[in-house]
Protein backbone atom coordinates (compact mmCIF):
# COMPACT_ATOMS: atom_id res chain seq x y z
CA UNK A 1 0.00 0.00 0.00
CA UNK A 2 1.40 3.28 -0.55
CA UNK A 3 1.94 6.02 2.19
CA UNK A 4 0.64 9.54 0.72
CA UNK A 5 1.35 12.39 2.51
CA UNK A 6 0.52 16.16 1.67
CA UNK A 7 2.99 18.68 1.82
CA UNK A 8 2.09 22.49 1.84
CA UNK A 9 4.95 25.32 1.34
CA UNK A 10 4.12 28.85 0.27
CA UNK A 11 5.62 30.68 -2.83
CA UNK A 12 8.00 28.44 -5.06
CA UNK A 13 9.29 25.26 -3.61
CA UNK A 14 12.27 25.75 -6.34
CA UNK A 15 13.21 29.36 -4.69
CA UNK A 16 17.09 29.10 -3.94
CA UNK A 17 17.07 29.49 -0.28
CA UNK A 18 18.10 26.86 2.53
CA UNK A 19 14.46 26.14 3.70
CA UNK A 20 13.07 25.58 0.28
CA UNK A 21 16.20 23.12 -0.27
CA UNK A 22 15.66 21.55 2.92
CA UNK A 23 11.83 20.80 1.64
CA UNK A 24 12.66 19.61 -1.58
CA UNK A 25 15.20 17.41 -0.03
CA UNK A 26 12.86 15.86 2.37
CA UNK A 27 10.12 15.31 -0.10
CA UNK A 28 12.95 13.70 -2.41
CA UNK A 29 13.81 11.28 0.66
CA UNK A 30 10.49 10.51 1.61
CA UNK A 31 10.17 9.37 -1.96
CA UNK A 32 12.54 7.47 -1.80
CA UNK A 33 11.24 5.80 0.90
CA UNK A 34 7.90 4.93 -0.88
CA UNK A 35 6.18 7.74 0.26
CA UNK A 36 3.83 9.72 -2.56
CA UNK A 37 3.95 13.21 -1.36
CA UNK A 38 1.00 15.53 -2.91
CA UNK A 39 2.22 19.53 -3.15
CA UNK A 40 -0.13 22.28 -2.19
CA UNK A 41 1.32 25.67 -3.31
CA UNK A 42 -0.39 28.31 -1.06
CA UNK A 43 0.74 31.22 -2.80
CA UNK A 44 3.45 33.66 -2.45
CA UNK A 45 2.54 36.60 0.66
CA UNK A 46 3.48 34.93 3.10
CA UNK A 47 3.93 35.28 6.61
CA UNK A 48 1.30 38.19 6.15
CA UNK A 49 -1.41 36.62 3.97
CA UNK A 50 -4.30 38.20 2.45
CA UNK A 51 -7.84 37.82 3.10
CA UNK A 52 -7.67 35.84 -0.61
CA UNK A 53 -4.74 33.87 0.34
CA UNK A 54 -6.45 32.23 3.49
CA UNK A 55 -9.53 31.59 1.87
CA UNK A 56 -7.67 30.03 -1.06
CA UNK A 57 -5.12 27.98 1.49
CA UNK A 58 -8.15 26.68 3.43
CA UNK A 59 -9.74 25.57 0.18
CA UNK A 60 -7.16 23.49 -0.57
CA UNK A 61 -6.73 21.73 2.40
CA UNK A 62 -10.38 21.29 2.55
CA UNK A 63 -9.36 18.98 -0.52
CA UNK A 64 -7.31 16.83 1.13
CA UNK A 65 -8.71 13.54 1.88
CA UNK A 66 -9.14 13.17 6.26
CA UNK A 67 -7.32 11.06 7.59
CA UNK A 68 -4.24 12.03 5.54
CA UNK A 69 -1.24 13.49 7.29
CA UNK A 70 -0.27 17.13 6.39
CA UNK A 71 2.85 18.89 6.70
CA UNK A 72 2.81 22.48 6.59
CA UNK A 73 6.10 24.61 5.87
CA UNK A 74 6.20 27.23 8.98
CA UNK A 75 6.51 29.82 7.02
CA UNK A 76 2.81 29.71 6.37
CA UNK A 77 1.87 27.32 9.43
CA UNK A 78 2.57 30.06 11.74
CA UNK A 79 -0.08 32.07 9.87
CA UNK A 80 -2.29 30.37 9.83
CA UNK A 81 -3.76 29.29 13.26
CA UNK A 82 -7.84 29.56 12.00
CA UNK A 83 -6.78 26.89 9.32
CA UNK A 84 -4.69 24.78 11.63
CA UNK A 85 -7.88 24.59 14.45
CA UNK A 86 -10.01 23.55 11.63
CA UNK A 87 -7.95 20.51 10.12
CA UNK A 88 -6.64 19.32 13.81
CA UNK A 89 -10.22 17.38 14.20
CA UNK A 90 -9.59 15.65 10.59
CA UNK A 91 -6.16 15.73 9.53
CA UNK A 92 -3.12 14.97 11.57
CA UNK A 93 -0.84 17.99 11.17
CA UNK A 94 2.77 17.97 11.15
CA UNK A 95 4.68 22.08 11.69
CA UNK A 96 7.79 22.58 9.93
CA UNK A 97 9.46 25.23 11.57
CA UNK A 98 13.15 26.28 10.15
CA UNK A 99 12.93 29.16 12.36
CA UNK A 100 10.01 31.14 14.35
CA UNK A 101 8.62 34.25 12.58
CA UNK A 102 8.86 36.31 15.10
CA UNK A 103 12.60 36.03 15.40
CA UNK A 104 13.12 37.96 11.63
CA UNK A 105 14.68 40.64 11.73
CA UNK A 106 13.46 44.11 10.42
CA UNK A 107 9.91 44.08 12.18
CA UNK A 108 8.32 46.21 14.44
CA UNK A 109 7.79 45.39 18.10
CA UNK A 110 4.33 45.13 17.12
CA UNK A 111 4.68 42.49 14.41
CA UNK A 112 6.97 40.55 16.15
CA UNK A 113 3.70 40.21 18.78
CA UNK A 114 1.57 39.61 16.52
CA UNK A 115 3.31 36.89 14.56
CA UNK A 116 4.38 35.03 18.00
CA UNK A 117 0.65 35.22 19.09
CA UNK A 118 -0.26 33.85 15.74
CA UNK A 119 2.08 31.00 15.64
CA UNK A 120 1.65 29.93 19.09
CA UNK A 121 -1.75 29.42 18.74
CA UNK A 122 -1.07 27.59 15.53
CA UNK A 123 1.40 24.95 17.18
CA UNK A 124 -1.06 24.27 19.69
CA UNK A 125 -2.88 22.59 16.73
CA UNK A 126 -0.09 20.83 15.51
CA UNK A 127 0.33 17.19 16.28
CA UNK A 128 4.17 17.19 15.98
CA UNK A 129 6.57 19.86 14.89
CA UNK A 130 9.75 19.32 13.03
CA UNK A 131 12.75 21.90 13.81
CA UNK A 132 15.92 22.18 11.75
CA UNK A 133 18.03 22.26 15.39
CA UNK A 134 17.85 22.21 19.39
CA UNK A 135 18.02 25.54 19.18
CA UNK A 136 14.96 26.25 17.70
CA UNK A 137 13.14 23.45 19.90
CA UNK A 138 14.29 25.19 22.79
CA UNK A 139 12.68 28.67 21.67
CA UNK A 140 9.41 26.62 20.89
CA UNK A 141 9.57 24.75 24.13
CA UNK A 142 10.27 27.93 26.05
CA UNK A 143 8.55 30.92 24.10
CA UNK A 144 5.86 28.98 22.26
CA UNK A 145 4.84 26.14 25.16
CA UNK A 146 5.16 23.60 22.45
CA UNK A 147 5.82 20.16 24.69
CA UNK A 148 9.17 19.03 24.25
CA UNK A 149 7.25 15.27 23.59
CA UNK A 150 5.64 16.85 20.34
CA UNK A 151 8.78 17.82 18.51
CA UNK A 152 11.32 16.16 16.53
CA UNK A 153 14.66 17.48 15.54
CA UNK A 154 16.27 16.64 11.98
CA UNK A 155 19.28 18.32 11.54
CA UNK A 156 19.81 19.31 7.48
CA UNK A 157 23.22 17.74 7.22
CA UNK A 158 25.57 18.37 4.40
CA UNK A 159 26.15 16.32 1.24
CA UNK A 160 30.53 16.00 0.89
CA UNK A 161 31.87 18.59 -1.52
CA UNK A 162 35.58 18.65 -2.48
CA UNK A 163 37.82 21.39 -0.85
CA UNK A 164 37.70 23.68 -2.18
CA UNK A 165 41.38 24.97 -4.27
CA UNK A 166 40.44 29.09 -2.97
CA UNK A 167 42.83 31.68 -4.33
CA UNK A 168 46.00 31.70 -6.00
CA UNK A 169 47.06 35.43 -6.67
CA UNK A 170 47.70 36.70 -3.20
CA UNK A 171 43.75 38.04 -2.96
CA UNK A 172 41.69 36.86 -0.14
CA UNK A 173 38.28 35.54 -1.75
CA UNK A 174 35.64 35.85 0.50
CA UNK A 175 31.83 34.57 -0.15
CA UNK A 176 28.69 35.07 1.73
CA UNK A 177 26.04 33.00 0.79
CA UNK A 178 21.93 33.85 2.06
CA UNK A 179 19.07 35.88 0.44
CA UNK A 180 19.56 39.58 0.84
CA UNK A 181 16.97 40.17 3.73
CA UNK A 182 17.50 42.40 7.22
CA UNK A 183 18.65 39.01 9.34
CA UNK A 184 21.31 38.52 7.07
CA UNK A 185 23.28 41.09 8.52
CA UNK A 186 24.84 42.62 5.00
CA UNK A 187 24.91 45.68 6.60
CA UNK A 188 27.05 44.60 9.03
CA UNK A 189 29.49 43.06 6.87
CA UNK A 190 29.90 45.88 4.79
CA UNK A 191 30.49 48.26 7.89
CA UNK A 192 33.34 45.54 8.94
CA UNK A 193 35.30 45.06 5.67
CA UNK A 194 35.02 49.00 5.31
CA UNK A 195 37.89 48.92 8.29
CA UNK A 196 39.72 46.89 6.51
CA UNK A 197 40.77 48.47 3.34
CA UNK A 198 44.44 48.23 3.48
CA UNK A 199 44.12 44.56 2.96
CA UNK A 200 43.97 42.59 -0.27
CA UNK A 201 40.44 40.87 -0.21
CA UNK A 202 37.66 40.71 -2.36
CA UNK A 203 33.97 39.46 -1.43
CA UNK A 204 31.41 37.87 -3.35
CA UNK A 205 27.80 37.87 -2.22
CA UNK A 206 25.77 35.59 -3.35
CA UNK A 207 21.84 35.49 -2.40
CA UNK A 208 18.27 36.55 -3.39
CA UNK A 209 17.83 40.31 -4.28
CA UNK A 210 14.05 39.87 -4.97
CA UNK A 211 12.99 39.27 -1.41
CA UNK A 212 13.09 42.47 0.39
CA UNK A 213 13.66 45.15 -2.42
CA UNK A 214 14.43 47.97 0.13
CA UNK A 215 17.17 45.94 1.91
CA UNK A 216 19.43 45.17 -1.18
CA UNK A 217 18.96 48.68 -2.13
CA UNK A 218 20.44 49.67 1.21
CA UNK A 219 22.91 47.02 0.60
CA UNK A 220 23.57 48.80 -2.68
CA UNK A 221 24.03 51.95 -0.93
CA UNK A 222 26.30 50.68 1.78
CA UNK A 223 28.69 49.41 -1.06
CA UNK A 224 28.69 52.63 -2.31
CA UNK A 225 29.26 54.90 0.68
CA UNK A 226 32.15 53.17 1.53
CA UNK A 227 33.83 52.96 -2.03
CA UNK A 228 33.87 49.30 -1.81
CA UNK A 229 32.50 48.96 -5.51
CA UNK A 230 35.45 47.36 -6.86
CA UNK A 231 36.08 45.16 -4.12
CA UNK A 232 32.49 43.57 -3.86
CA UNK A 233 30.49 41.69 -6.43
CA UNK A 234 26.54 41.80 -5.77
CA UNK A 235 25.29 38.75 -8.00
CA UNK A 236 22.06 38.19 -6.27
CA UNK A 237 20.81 33.82 -7.08
CA UNK A 238 22.83 31.58 -9.43
CA UNK A 239 22.52 28.33 -10.28
CA UNK A 240 23.89 25.64 -7.73
CA UNK A 241 26.90 24.89 -10.15
CA UNK A 242 27.93 28.06 -10.40
CA UNK A 243 27.72 28.43 -6.49
CA UNK A 244 29.43 25.51 -6.23
CA UNK A 245 32.20 27.12 -8.66
CA UNK A 246 32.29 30.37 -6.76
CA UNK A 247 32.48 28.44 -3.18
CA UNK A 248 36.04 26.17 -4.76
CA UNK A 249 37.77 29.49 -5.40
CA UNK A 250 36.84 31.38 -1.99
CA UNK A 251 39.66 30.98 0.68
CA UNK A 252 36.71 32.40 3.85
CA UNK A 253 33.38 31.85 3.83
CA UNK A 254 31.82 34.88 5.71
CA UNK A 255 28.15 35.49 6.93
CA UNK A 256 26.90 38.35 9.61
CA UNK A 257 23.31 36.92 10.13
CA UNK A 258 21.88 38.35 13.48
CA UNK A 259 19.97 34.78 13.79
CA UNK A 260 19.63 31.38 12.11
CA UNK A 261 17.48 28.66 13.17
CA UNK A 262 20.34 26.11 11.97
CA UNK A 263 22.03 27.75 9.10
CA UNK A 264 22.64 25.64 6.14
CA UNK A 265 24.89 28.20 3.85
CA UNK A 266 27.27 27.88 7.42
CA UNK A 267 26.87 24.19 6.70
Amino acid sequence: MVKCFTFAVPGQLTTPTGGYAYDRRMIAELEKLGWHVDLIGLGEDFPWPSGETRMAAQTRFSAVPEGRIIMVDGLAFGALPEVASQLRSRNPLVALVHHPLALESGLSAEQADILRASERAALAAANRVVVTSATTARHLSTDYSVPADRIVIAPPGSDPVAAAHGSRDGVVRLISVGAVVPRKGFDVLIAALATLGDLPWQLTIVGDRGRDPRTAARLDADIAHCNLGDRVAVLGAVPPERLEDLYAGADLFVLASRFEGYGMAYA
